[in-house]
């Protein structure tokens, strides 16, 4: 089973983020994910760029369920007012 912090890890070992949270029951999880390198790409493409860096964990089952929000800086300001 993984944890929220390990998660956390493989994502912003992958990817340049300016931020990452990560919070879960160990089965289901939510994520944000705040990176520059969303720029220009849908939300499906988004969500693929994070998907990889796990895909070898929902594979083999030890992660189950991802939610993501995916925002460039400038959407996470605009998003926090």
């Amino acid at each position: 089973m993984m944890q929220s912090e390990q998660i956390k890890k493989i994502i912003a070992d992958g990817l340049s983020c300016e931020a990452v949270h990560v919070e879960g029951d160990g089965e289901h999880f939510e994520a944000l994910v705040v990176s520059a390198q969303f720029a220009g790409k849908s939300r499906v493409q988004r969500q693929q760029m994070v998907n990889a860096f796990l895909r070898s964990y929902f594979d083999s089952g030890e992660l189950h369920a991802l939610s993501m929000k995916t925002v460039t800086p400038e959407e996470w300001s605009a998003l926090r007012g």
